[in-house]
């Protein structure tokens, strides 16, 4: 499983014109699920993003976590996390999880968020949908589980 972690301002999802998720200071997730994840990937990721310490303290240092400022997530699935594009011109997916696998971890994932009382908002598994923020740093990360 892979995420990717932008610290924002501000961030919303829309799908066929229609605002589907939104949220204000937060962090916008990517997930990508691969073949062979399990619910333990679910788990050590989301342990791991609710208490990392990215956002600024009074002292300027990264020392808070979303879970300490009561802040939000917005989870948007993206398979494409998991295109090899070592080999040719055209990506191969080869390693990302068929959707029916990908969408239950999906939604196990944001359940785990709902569990540590974050405040969560999501995209629409396999939809096309237009992603917009508004980046705090800007503030990226890249996890594995």
């Amino acid at each position: 499983m892979r995420a990717v972690l932008q610290r924002v301002k501000k961030a919303k999802v829309e799908v066929d014109a229609k605002t589907v998720g939104e949220i204000q200071r937060g962090l916008l997730i990517f997930l990508g699920v691969a073949k062979g994840d399990s619910t333990d990937d679910a788990d050590f990721l989301s342990q791991k993003i609710s208490q990392l310490r990215v956002f600024e303290d009074q002292e300027g240092k990264m020392n808070l976590s979303v879970s300490d400022l009561d802040a939000s997530v917005l989870v948007v699935s993206q398979f494409t996390l998991y295109g090899d594009c070592r080999k040719g011109r055209r990506p191969s997916f080869d390693q990302a999880a068929p959707p029916a696998q990908a969408e239950q971890l999906y939604e196990y994932f944001v359940g785990r968020f709902r569990g540590f009382n974050i405040p969560v908002q999501t995209g629409v598994f396999r939809a096309m949908m237009k992603v917009s923020l508004t980046n705090d740093g800007p503030v990226t990360f890249v996890l594995d589980s």
